[in-house]
C-alpha cells in the first residue's frame, strides 16, 4: 500500500456471527501479497489474530488466535494497516489476508501484541466491529504489534 495513493474511504462495519475460542502455533496460513480486499454486504469473513506483525507478504503465519466470523454490513475496502475496533475498543490492525478458504471466506489477519481469541475480547454473537482507515502518520508507524 502506498500512502501517497490512498484517499479517504468509508469505515467497513461488521457484526460477529460466530465466536471462536482456540489458538494454534502451527497454522500455516500464508500472508497474501495483496494489500487490500474488497468486501460486499452480507459476506462473512474469519478474523484471526497474530503476533507475527513483522512478517512480509508471502510469509507463513503459524501463531494465531481465532476471534470468530463476522458479517460485513456494507460494501467497502479493507486495507493492510486499518484499525480493527471491536465494540468500541481497538483490537489491533489488519496485517493482511490469507485466502486458503476463498471463495468461501478470507481469513483477515490482525496484528496484535499478544494472541487473543474471541472470549479474550468478550466477543459474543451480534458484537459490532469495524475496520477503520488511520491517518498517514499512524500508517507510517506500522501495525500495532510492530510499534514500540
Amino acid at each position: 500500500m502506498n500512502p501517497d495513493e490512498d484517499g479517504g474511504k468509508r469505515t467497513v462495519h461488521a457484526t460477529v456471527v460466530k465466536v471462536l475460542t482456540h489458538r494454534r502455533d502451527d497454522r500455516g496460513m500464508r500472508l497474501e501479497e495483496f494489500t487490500s480486499r474488497c468486501v460486499r454486504a452480507g459476506e462473512v469473513h474469519e478474523l484471526v489474530t497474530t503476533d507475527q506483525a513483522d512478517s512480509p507478504p508471502e510469509s507463513r503465519i503459524d501463531r494465531v488466535g481465532f476471534l470468530g466470523f463476522a458479517e460485513i454490513q456494507g460494501a467497502g475496502v479493507i486495507d493492510r494497516g486499518d484499525e480493527v475496533w471491536v465494540d468500541g475498543r481497538l483490537a489491533g490492525t489488519v496485517l493482511g489476508f490469507d485466502s486458503c478458504h476463498f471463495p468461501n471466506h478470507y481469513n483477515v489477519l490482525i496484528a496484535v501484541d499478544d494472541l487473543v481469541t474471541g472470549p479474550d475480547l468478550g466477543l459474543r454473537p451480534e458484537t459490532p466491529l469495524c475496520f477503520r482507515q488511520v491517518s498517514a502518520d499512524v500508517r507510517a508507524a506500522g501495525p500495532v504489534g510492530a510499534r514500540s
